[in-house]
């Protein structure tokens, strides 16, 4: 008699990971970070990104505020279900820009996953990231252990816009976005049960 054959196991839909380029300088390396990590993550099948770019979008000075371009701003944060900061360290700290985007959205972030790319200095840009942790966990945002992180002249990239590092940067890069997938994936779950359940969604 014929064997059965087992039925597959259907693949979870892409995660929508938001990546935001945090600082809006001029002159600023941000976007050629973000850029190259798009790219980076470009052959990945479970996950798909949005990238944005806070330069992009003008926020109202004041909170309470509203724009056309931060209702569309938070209209894309809700659609993500995952994030990914790249972020500067000026002064020790992350850059005003990026705070007051954050500071723009409320529920858009909640029971989401981050993770960050940083850049910057003998630091790597690890102390802004340090800053970003306890902002997001007060949003209920999970934040990733593993970052990736570029440091000395020109930010660890060269002249091409390319890690000088490439295999290092790389081997960074897919842990955070192997555990960007698992939290993001386990996050979605918990979500859609949430809403099944209590309806507080």
């Amino acid at each position: 008699r014929a064997t059965p054959t087992a039925t597959p196991t259907p693949q979870p839909r892409p995660l929508q990971v938001g990546v935001i380029v945090g600082s809006t300088r001029e002159g600023r390396r941000g976007r050629a970070v973000a850029d190259w990590f798009v790219k980076a993550v470009a052959d990945r099948s479970d996950l798909v990104v949005d990238l944005l770019d806070l330069a992009d979008f003008e926020l109202p000075v004041h909170y309470g505020g509203s724009t056309p371009d931060l209702i569309r701003f938070r209209e894309r944060l809700a659609a993500a279900e995952a994030f990914v900061v790249v972020t500067p360290e000026y002064n020790h700290s992350y850059p005003a820009s990026l705070k007051h985007a954050i500071d723009m959205a409320h529920e858009q972030w909640r029971r989401k996953v981050v993770g960050f790319v940083s850049y910057g200095g003998v630091s790597g840009g690890l102390r802004a990231v340090e800053h970003l942790r306890g902002v997001f966990a007060e949003l209920h945002v999970h934040g990733l252990r593993d970052s990736v992180s570029f440091h000395g002249p020109w930010n660890g990239f060269d002249a091409a816009d390319q890690p000088s590092h490439p295999d290092s940067a790389a081997q960074a890069v897919a842990v955070l976005a192997d555990e960007l997938a698992w939290w993001g994936h386990a996050l979605r779950t918990a979500r859609a049960a949430d809403v099944t359940e209590s309806g507080r969604w």
